[in-house]
């Protein structure tokens, strides 16, 4: 009996990490495609000012651009109306790399998430959420604390950490293309991405305490 309680425990511990990996690739996914935002960036950044193309065509060359990164089957990145130098192309062929990583663990992780979760609901331990989930709230806010002090050097050590070069410090006269992407866009990006860590760690952490008060 004993043993067996403490492989439960085991398999929970389990349950909550894979939950956890779902969340946080879910959040990137969700981010990483989510063209509403970059939309409203090209007229509150004032991307025009710094390309000669217009609205809907640069859409297309960013369409054409997330194309190449959301599929493993297209090895060949071709913008319209940007030219893309050699380095460029491999900083954004390793952005693929993550993109694909990112989509394969939200693959590998959801089914099985899933079953833990409705596992839980079942045993009506959904309570046990509520101190990882409040934990993981409290991880988004001590990065934006660091954005907030000071975005360029977190872009930088962003960038330290996944990439070990410097292809991804473009120059617009070969990658005209970092024009239409400042940097501002990526910060309004990040941000999009932890509100949705807060939001869906939040709803677990709301449905556990409920569950409690009815224990």
């Amino acid at each position: 009996m004993k043993r067996a309680k403490s492989n439960w425990i085991w398999v929970e511990r389990l349950g909550i990490a894979c939950l956890i990996l779902t969340i946080i690739a879910l959040s990137i996914t969700i981010t990483i495609n989510f063209r509403p935002l970059y939309s409203s960036d090209i007229d509150s950044l004032a991307i025009l000012d710094y390309v000669s193309i217009d609205k809907p065509t640069l859409l297309k060359n960013y369409g054409q651009l997330m194309g190449y990164l959301n599929n493993p089957f297209n090895h060949i990145l071709q913008l319209s109306d940007f030219p893309v130098s050699k380095s460029g192309a491999f900083h954004f062929y390793e952005v693929k790399r993550l993109f694909l990583l990112c989509y394969a663990v939200l693959v590998i992780t959801v089914i099985p998430s899933g079953l833990f979760v409705f596992r839980l609901i079942k045993e009506k331990r959904v309570w046990r959420l509520i101190r990882p989930f409040q934990w993981g709230m409290i991880i988004p806010v001590f990065f934006a604390v660091l954005m907030a002090i000071g975005f360029d050097q977190f872009f930088v050590a962003f960038h330290g950490v996944f990439f070990n070069n410097d292809d991804w410090l473009f120059d617009p006269a070969t990658d005209p293309i970092i024009n239409a992407l400042p940097e501002a866009f990526f910060m309004h990006s990040f941000i999009l991405f932890f509100i949705l860590l807060e939001l869906f760690f939040l709803i677990g952490i709301i449905f556990g305490k409920r569950e409690l008060k009815k224990l």
